[in-house]
């Protein structure tokens, strides 16, 4: 059928996309760890990063795009099965590409006038707090609130939608959603980060690694079948 086949091409490149933006981001830019420093030195290391910097985080925000056609094309697989589970989780999966869009493509349109405004030599201290207030602002509203906490939210229950449907699917089987499994939970970890738990960072960055391999095999299973 051809929407599964389409399914488990994006199944394949969606994760190749993030993992790729993701450790690009890593190298250049100490992500995810350098979002927990002060704005001045987020905007100084933004700024020493330069174009390249920028074609990951917009390659990092296609990524997040291209969940949207995965969950609903992926949803097709076990609609005969689980009607409205599926169509459930399609739309979850749908949501969860789009806060994360959201929390991305800042950093593509507007941090990098503010981190060029920021280090200018002409800029007055003054201009430099009012700077620091505008990035704080869609820092943590875009970025953290939408971005991070309902994208990890939205995801984590979309992975545990998908898995639990694949246990009765006999395309993938019960390892692959056991795998699923695992990946949703440490995804889910980085929502208790704001309560003050210092390994849910790591334990999320983790969490969607697994996850980009969860995604891989299940869309090489998906063409094969």
């Amino acid at each position: 059928m051809i929407f599964f086949r389409i399914a488990g091409v994006l199944l394949i490149v969606l994760p190749l996309m993030f993992t790729a933006a993701f450790f690009s981001l890593k190298r250049t830019f100490d992500y995810p760890a350098i979002l927990r420093r002060p704005t001045e030195n987020i905007l100084k290391r933004f700024t020493e990063g330069g174009p390249r910097l920028i074609f990951w985080w917009y390659a990092f925000t296609v990524s997040a795009v291209l969940i949207i056609p995965t969950a609903l094309f992926f949803q097709l697989a076990f609609v005969e099965q689980h009607q409205y589970l599926a169509t459930s989780a399609g739309i979850v999966g749908a949501l969860s590409g789009i806060v994360q869009a959201i929390g991305h493509v800042y950093w593509v349109f507007l941090a990098p006038s503010l981190a060029k405004q920021y280090n200018a030599e002409a800029t007055t201290p003054t201009s430099r707090e009012t700077v620091t207030v505008v990035f704080r602002a869609f820092h943590q509203y875009a970025g953290v609130a939408i971005g991070q906490h309902l994208g990890y939210l939205l995801t984590g229950v979309w992975t545990l939608l998908i898995s639990s449907m694949m246990f009765s699917t006999p395309i993938f089987g019960a390892p692959l959603a056991i795998l699923g499994i695992v990946a949703a939970l440490g995804i889910l970890a980085g929502l208790f980060e704001p309560a003050g738990w210092k390994p849910a960072s790591a334990i999320s960055a983790t969490g969607y690694l697994v996850w980009s391999v969860w995604l891989f095999i299940a869309g090489v299973m998906l063409l094969r079948a």
